[in-house]
């Protein structure tokens, strides 16, 4: 069976009692939080859609997802796609040090490296960075394991903290967004640049009555969101991929945050809005836009 099959037997109106809650100490299908393992939901019933929501930390990647991470997001290292990131990063960092949060399998960092930036890497997952420890040119950039909302990185003060592939969104409380905010001003130079790439909230998308919208739909990969507790901005996203001859499903939590919302977030932390783009090729934002690169400037 294709990973495209599975679509047909998902219960996306699946309901369960409203106040079904996880506990903290269950095991599941390899995504583990910070704050503790939670049980993941029953895969062809994806996750009751009306579920509350307890709150969470932040999103680690285990080594199931680690493996196969770069295959399946394969189509974000061509270089056409992967350039003009790199571009616009070594502008800003202007010759000076780099921290990139969430770091993963080095997409960015190694690429950034190689134009002359010396980048730092902050992760989380242990496995995601053994990916990249693994790959040429690794050595030459350390990474820290640790989490972006609290961890300090040597090397600091930097000219650039950067964000990238919504990962701030793997942070699911407004708090500990906030917290890492608070975290990449700390390490940042006065004038330094903090750098997020997110998505815009697509609830737009999703039909009238609905909770769920399906965002990728690929022979190995099939991507579902729902959108499980509106007030704390809280939406699961839900995977299938075929890669190396295996299926991996994995469920994870994300918080989504609108683009006002990280304006605040970035004046309490000490920065100012320097520049917003509709994607790293410097398109203008409006309000159709899908997705945000928005620049942060650390005020002296």
């Amino acid at each position: 069976m294709e990973v495209t099959d599975v679509i047909f037997r998902l219960r996306l109106r699946a309901k369960s009692p409203s106040n079904v809650e996880m506990s903290g100490d269950d095991q599941g299908s390899g995504l583990r939080h910070k704050t503790g393992w939670r049980r993941a939901p029953d895969w062809l019933r994806l996750v009751p859609l009306r579920r509350r929501l307890v709150p969470m930390g932040s999103i680690i990647w285990e080594r199931d997802v680690a493996e196969v991470y770069d295959q399946t997001y394969r189509a974000k290292f061509e270089p056409s796609v992967l350039d003009p990131v790199v571009d616009l990063l070594a502008g800003l960092a202007g010759g000076g040090p780099a921290l990139e949060f969430a770091v993963g399998t080095g997409r960015v960092a190694l690429p950034l490296n190689a134009r002359g930036i010396a980048v730092h890497g902050l992760e989380l997952s242990p496995h995601m960075a053994a990916q990249l420890r693994a790959k040429p040119g690794a050595v030459a950039v350390p990474v820290t394991i640790g989490d972006m909302t609290t961890t300090r990185v040597p090397g600091a003060p930097f000219t650039l903290v950067y964000l990238v592939a919504n990962t701030i969104m793997n942070v699911t409380t407004q708090d500990a967004q906030l917290a890492v905010f608070a975290n990449a001003a700390a390490q940042l130079a006065p004038g330094g640049c903090f750098v997020v790439e997110v998505i815009v909230p697509q609830l737009r998308r999703v039909p009238p009555g609905e909770t769920a919208r399906v965002f990728t739909m690929d022979p190995d990969h099939v991507g579902i969101e729902t959108f499980d507790d509106v007030a704390g901005q809280v939406a699961w996203s839900h995977h299938w991929i075929e890669a190396a001859g295996r299926m991996v499903r994995h469920s994870a939590p994300y918080r989504y945050v609108w683009p006002s919302e990280l304006d605040l977030m970035a004046r309490i932390a000490g920065f100012r809005l320097r520049d917003r783009w509709a994607g790293w090729d410097r398109a203008p934002f409006t309000s159709d836009s899908e997705s945000e690169v928005a620049v942060f400037e650390k005020e002296s």
